[in-house]
């Protein structure tokens, strides 16, 4: 099997990237990415050089570089990954999330039905479907109602999928996942900010009455997951994985403080942003139960690994949580 992995100096993407070259020593993998400021090689430390994994820094908009890739290594499957991520930064901005995530899912579209894929695989998110009430969870029947132009944009990349498969008959499958933490995960995000913070007895900026609710995934189980998708199952599929296991905001975050021995005083309320979704809850008994997956990792057990990961490594938190990233957090929470 031939990979061409987008997106795999990332967080999730490296993440699946060192899962693969660990536990399927006969893939060969083509790892395409941009390397912004979230796209890191030192996630990747120790597997640059493996011999069946091949970095490219390089655009997935770039559809001749993507074809060149796809003819030179044989590749016969794409798991794309890459994609503006944050919903604060697309509050902010949201011409690169339309650029990345809608035109350049539809670059890698096109590559992908010109040269015959086996199998395109689009790693999608839960905040395609919306915001949920106190009761129920997404399901892969759900409607599609995006509420942030990050979701907006991931939205417009599935359907294009889709239409994809049926206009072309492109052999496409579609993942949409739940809050996904672990190690490698930048610092914007809620889990590593909040260990970051806490670590440097710096306040811990909640949102609103901090009350609204995720499902969090450790992301090996995601990765593990995206490869029962890519190996067993029908094209055509769309895949919901989730970890069940709801938490509050605030739950996550004095799980974190009593984890590191620090003050609940650290928490600190901030303004809301704007169309903050109140709750997300995924039903993934559709891949649990025709793809034989389930997620292996507790949050407890999950939560605990995670926190020690940045304990063990500060310098590679340090080297993310400088330059760029400072005007960033600066900009979005000290006016708040």
């Amino acid at each position: 099997m031939k990979i061409l992995v987008t997106g795999g100096a990332g967080f999730i993407g490296a993440n699946f990237v060192r899962m693969v070259l660990d536990e399927h020593k006969d893939v060969s993998l083509v790892n395409l990415d941009k390397l912004t400021y979230a796209g890191n090689l030192e996630n990747l430390t120790g597997y640059l050089d493996r011999p069946n994994h091949t970095f490219v820094k390089g655009d997935i908009c770039d559809v001749d570089l993507v074809k060149k890739l796809l003819d030179e290594h044989s590749i016969d499957r794409i798991v794309n990954f890459a994609a503006e991520s944050h919903v604060d930064r697309s509050i902010i901005s949201h011409a690169e999330f339309v650029r990345t995530n809608v035109e350049g899912t539809l670059s890698l579209l096109q590559a992908a039905r010109d040269r015959n894929i086996e199998r395109f695989l689009q790693v999608s998110t839960d905040e395609v479907y919306g915001s949920l009430g106190p009761q129920g969870q997404f399901t892969e029947n759900s409607v599609i109602e995006p509420n942030s132009p990050y979701s907006a944009s991931k939205a417009s990349a599935d359907h294009f999928v889709r239409a994809f498969g049926h206009t072309f008959g492109l052999r496409y499958n579609i993942t949409r996942c739940s809050n996904n933490y672990g190690p490698y995960q930048f610092p914007e995000k809620m889990i590593p900010l909040m260990i970051h913070n806490a670590m440097h007895d710096k306040p811990l900026p909640v949102y609103g009455d901090g009350l609204n609710v995720r499902d969090w995934l450790y992301v090996y189980d995601h990765c593990t997951a995206i490869w029962a998708v890519l190996t067993k199952s029908r094209p055509g599929e769309v895949y919901n994985i989730g970890g069940c296991n709801e938490k509050t905001n605030l739950d996550v975050v004095s799980l974190i403080l009593d984890q590191l021995k620090k003050p609940k005083s650290l928490i600190s309320f901030v303004k809301d942003r704007p169309g903050h979704d109140r709750r997300y809850a995924i039903d993934a008994s559709k891949t649990m139960n025709q793809l034989g997956w389930k997620p292996s990792i507790t949050f407890e057990q999950g939560i605990v690994r995670t926190i020690q990961w940045y304990c063990d490594n500060r310098d590679w938190l340090a080297n993310v949580a400088s330059g760029d990233y400072k005007h960033y957090y600066e900009m979005m929470y000290s006016r708040r």
